[in-house]
């Protein structure tokens, strides 16, 4: 997806220093009240993982270990010949399962394909805390323990970055390579997609209640800040990126290019609706609730989201603002000194495959980054097939646009502001 990126930082000269009391802020609301705090693709066990990146940027400030570094990836020996495993860390409730919940069926089907076999873990919990729970051992030059992980775009800027994850073996992704839509194949923080595949595409759009809106559409951020009749019943998310994103699109401004006057800027528009309490509150996935409800009358919202709600409350409509909308990719990547690089290469390629990647986006009904998959969805459930959220046509695709690569130091400024405002 061509988002005009911005390119990304160039690896820190000074060592990364423990998490800020801004980044923690940001990290605790995105435990507690993030995308990926409740539905189906969370759950998450927020205090563990707090505990767990609190702790552990202490033991690394305390014992002395310098949290960043570059290692070199490109001579990291591959075992896979010899060793047909595969250790897989991605989110909670990514990835398709069966109707007794007990198998992973794509899954399932590569390993009886390859003969690999894939230790599945679902711990990233959020981008921050799993960059935490692994730094140490990269900065060291030490395995993880991973083959392959699903970060968010942002990170994967951040950790290419620093030098951390291995370059991919293009002649080892013939149906990635051919499959890969248009739009996601050069990102300026990867281009050439050389370390990463989109493993989901995120949509941030406008989600409303027909039946609390009294049958009135709602299409625009200026409509969520400024419509009477919808005060006191709107949401926008507590993701920055996605909040923030949307209403610089509604003023006329490029989020990929966004300057701190622009932030601020968009800041105090929302703080004009936080003041007027235009806006009820900032959320996490907790509003589908409220949404479904009616209690909110319309918000921001994750694709995905809406795709579900609507199967269950024909209600529940969206709109993509014509300003434009936010899109961010989760990418597989694999880390520097991983064990089995060929094994994760083969893995990455399989999902790739149209049909496997059609399965995939039927369970998790995210924006589908695979060209080649309507026909095979079609096969499922031709509602999905048809659904812009699910597989994006040009109009759509046109509109999208992505929050650019900030530095270390302006995301603790940024996100100490967004705190202030949203009083997490």
């Amino acid at each position: 997806m061509e988002h005009h990126e911005q390119p990304a930082p160039a690896a820190p000269s000074a060592p990364h220093a423990p998490f800020s009391t801004a980044e923690l802020t940001a990290l605790r609301r995105s435990l507690t009240t993030g995308r990926l705090a409740m539905t189906r693709r969370s759950l998450l066990r927020a205090g563990g993982a707090l505990a767990a990146v609190v702790g552990g940027s202490a033991a690394l400030s305390a014992c002395g270990i310098t949290p960043a570094g570059r290692t070199d990836a490109a001579l990291t020996v591959d075992h896979s010949t010899a060793e047909k495993r595969l250790n897989f860390s991605n989110w909670t409730e990514y990835m398709d399962v069966s109707d007794d919940g007990r198998r992973h069926p794509t899954l399932d089907a590569f390993q009886r394909r390859t003969g690999i076999a894939v230790t599945y873990t679902e711990d990233i919990n959020d981008n921050d805390e799993f960059f935490g729970k692994i730094q140490a051992q990269l900065a060291n030059g030490q395995d993880t323990g991973r083959d392959l992980i699903v970060l968010t775009d942002w990170m994967c800027a951040r950790m290419i970055s620093l030098g951390w994850i291995q370059p991919l073996d293009a002649d080892r992704l013939p149906h990635a390579r051919a499959n890969l839509a248009a739009q996601f194949r050069n990102p300026t923080w990867d281009p050439g997609r050389k370390h990463s595949y989109v493993w989901q595409s995120i949509p941030a759009i406008i989600a409303y209640n027909a039946r609390a809106t009294g049958g009135r559409s709602v299409d625009s951020i200026s409509q969520l800040l400024e419509d009477p009749q919808l005060k006191g019943r709107v949401g926008f998310l507590s993701e920055m990126r996605d909040t923030v994103g949307l209403t610089l699109l509604d003023m006329g401004k490029r989020p990929e290019d966004v300057t701190a006057d622009d932030y601020d800027a968009a800041l105090a528009r929302l703080q004009k609706g936080v003041d007027s309490q235009q806006i009820r509150r900032f959320t996490g996935n907790d509003y589908t609730n409220d949404l479904d409800k009616g209690d909110l009358a319309a918000c921001v919202a994750w694709s995905g989201d809406v795709v579900q709600l609507q199967s269950d409350n024909p209600d529940i409509r969206y709109a993509v603002p014509k300003a434009g909308y936010m899109t961010s990719t989760d990418n597989l990547m694999v880390p520097s000194k991983a064990r089995h690089k060929g094994n994760a290469e083969r893995l990455i390629d399989y999902f790739y495959e149209p049909e496997v990647a059609a399965r995939l986006a039927a369970y998790i009904n995210y924006a589908c980054p695979v060209d080649g998959v309507r026909a095979e969805l079609a096969r499922i459930d031709r509602k999905l097939a048809e659904n812009p959220l699910i597989l994006p046509d040009e109009e759509m695709t046109a509109r999208s646009h992505s929050f650019r690569a900030l530095n270390p130091q302006e995301n603790r400024v940024f996100n100490q502001k967004f705190s202030d405002l949203t009083g997490a």
